[in-house]
């Protein structure tokens, strides 16, 4: 990555990815982008305190909306993609991602999948033992179960990195894992229109 880098928040929230970014890489420039405007206003706010709001600029949209003209060194989609529950959908995000990168751009990708060998339900028990830990009743824990079986869409750690390659990032390595959450590097194919 150059030092001077322009990179692309997806599904920025409260913008914790890019400030931690923008504390390590003080050239790096961003581009912080979430469909939920008051969303964005959080992140803006957090971002003016650590004093990087000229690096930022901020768009209330999705990412098919985006300039298609403006090319990015990297991208972040931090559990972004698993609220797209049909593949299609999800494939084109990607997709739409690719298209905005530079030739061998860069993305991460983070996202709560579905774990292998009947691992599943066993790190399923060790999050809500977190949970309770953590100081959640059995009723918040319970909705969030349920949120999850409506609103997000596991799947295995290998259809994931399918469904990548399918979206122009080939050989998608995985870096990290947190129970559940599974996160990828990949670069963008350079065979795809510039």
């Amino acid at each position: 990555m150059p030092r001077d880098a322009h990179v692309l928040c997806l599904g920025v929230g409260t913008g914790a990815e890019l400030i931690a970014l923008a504390r390590f890489f003080p050239g790096w420039r961003f581009a912080a982008v979430d469909p939920s405007a008051p969303m964005l206003d959080v992140c803006k706010r957090r971002v003016a305190a650590a004093g990087i709001a000229d690096r930022c600029d901020f768009h209330a949209a999705y990412v098919h909306e985006l300039p298609a003209e403006v090319k990015f060194h990297a991208a972040t989609a931090i559990l972004v993609s698993q609220f797209l529950t049909d593949r299609a959908q999800r494939v084109g995000f990607f997709c739409e991602i690719a298209s905005r990168l530079r030739p061998g751009g860069l993305l991460v990708s983070a996202d709560l999948t579905t774990a292998p060998r009947g691992q599943h339900e066993s790190l399923l028990g060790v999050w809500q033992r977190m949970m309770r830990y953590s100081g959640a009743n059995e009723e918040q824990i319970q909705g969030m179960l349920a949120a999850y079986a409506r609103e997000v869409g596991l799947l295995p750690a290998e259809a994931m990195e399918a469904l990548l390659a399918e979206a122009g990032f080939p050989s998608a390595v995985q870096f990290s894992q947190s129970l559940l959450i599974h996160a990828w590097y990949a670069r963008r194919e350079n065979d795809l229109e510039a």
